[in-house]
């Protein structure tokens, strides 16, 4: 099925697939970027790298609803204007699978914004249930499976609809859960599992009222424990996961806070299994390929790919023209294509399983940062 894609950034608007786009906005408004069958975007700025890296961000999304043009042809993406104050970082995007029009995005300050178009316009939502004067939340994730849906956020806050987000209800939680809700996945009827920053993972299956851990202890405890030994930076590990990637299959992997190792769990296993980098440089992200194996990126800029379809710790690097700004985020539309997005608007499309990819200049006047792809069914 055809996706489309969006992209995120500190200044106000979103980054969509659609049709070509020439308008201009300012630096300091919020935008996402709609994108259509496939495209290519990068942005020369005058200022720093690390400035530019620590001032920018943002986010890559596709849409199911849209039909994907020819495969000879890069995608056209167009600005997607958000009603959101300036600063705000915006984490996370769904679409409910019975109505694909219908779609929520996430973000710092209590941000949540909700379209029924399919995201040529999104508008403020109020949950009174999120409303507490105490706390500003930063809503981290959401998902939906049918009309259920999940959103976790910190300071530690859980919100569930049955009726496809036209109601919310807070499902309360302990306050010794261990780090802070990083992910959650709607897995079927009445049932998410969720994943915190310490590598705590639980699953529920009546709508949150109760929770059985799926990892016997936190990943500290682990690597403190017994593993430690021959794992580069594991010793005495107290750090928290960079980034967690989930597969279809229910499969994790994640990355340490230093990017010095990474760390895989399958449905089953009683612990998380610590790996040493096959890389010199350390670890920006990794997750899964459509086919089962692993991508990995590195600071700097660098892709990597694992050997075979299943879990290994054997990776080759594919050339990339990243113009030494690092790639951020990698997203898999099918076994064949997937799109790269990083610093400075790069955008890059693989249509070979990732073989070889080619730069996409669709982001060249953003200036930001491209930090997330992510697919919509």
């Amino acid at each position: 099925m055809a996706t489309l894609q969006f992209t995120f950034t500190d200044s106000t608007s979103l980054f969509r697939p659609s049709l070509p786009s020439s308008r201009t906005f300012p630096r300091n408004r919020s935008l996402v970027v709609k994108a259509s069958s496939s495209s290519s975007s990068s942005d020369d700025i005058s200022r720093s790298r690390r400035r530019f890296l620590a001032e920018t961000t943002a986010i890559s999304v596709s849409l199911p609803h849209l039909a994907a043009r020819a495969e000879d042809t890069l995608s056209e993406w167009e600005r997607v204007y958000l009603p959101i104050d300036p600063g705000v970082v915006l984490l996370d995007i769904s679409f409910v699978p019975d109505d694909p029009n219908h779609g929520f995005l996430l973000g710092t300050r209590q941000t949540i914004l909700e379209t029924k178009d399919g995201g040529n316009t999104w508008a403020p939502r109020s949950i009174p249930s999120a409303e507490d004067e105490d706390f500003n939340y930063r809503f981290n994730s959401i998902s939906f499976k049918g009309r259920e849906g999940w959103i976790v956020g910190k300071p530690a806050i859980l919100l569930y609809t049955a009726d496809a987000g036209d109601s919310w209800e807070r499902i309360p939680l302990s306050a010794e859960l261990p780090g802070d809700m990083v992910y959650i996945k709607a897995t079927g009827e009445k049932s998410a599992e969720m994943v915190t920053d310490e590598g705590a993972i639980y699953v529920t299956a009546n709508r949150g009222y109760n929770w059985r851990a799926a990892v016997q202890e936190t990943v500290s405890a682990t690597l403190n424990r017994t593993v430690s030994s021959g794992i580069s930076g594991a010793s005495y590990y107290t750090g928290t996961f960079n980034t967690v990637n989930r597969s279809p299959e229910g499969k994790y992997v994640a990355v340490s806070s230093r990017g010095n190792f990474y760390l895989t769990w399958e449905p089953g296993q009683p612990y998380w299994q610590p790996h040493n980098r096959a890389v010199a440089r350390r670890i920006q992200n990794m997750g899964w390929r459509a086919d089962g194996g692993l991508w990995l990126l590195v600071r700097g800029g660098g892709l990597y790919l694992s050997k075979g379809t299943g879990l290994t710790e054997e990776f080759e690097e594919v050339p990339v023209q990243s113009r030494g700004f690092g790639i951020l985020d990698v997203g898999y539309r099918s076994t064949e294509e997937a799109w790269a997005a990083g610093g400075s608007g790069i955008l890059l499309r693989t249509t070979n399983g990732g073989k070889s990819w080619i730069r996409d200049k669709a982001a060249d006047n953003i200036a930001a940062n491209l930090y997330s792809v992510k697919s919509v069914y």
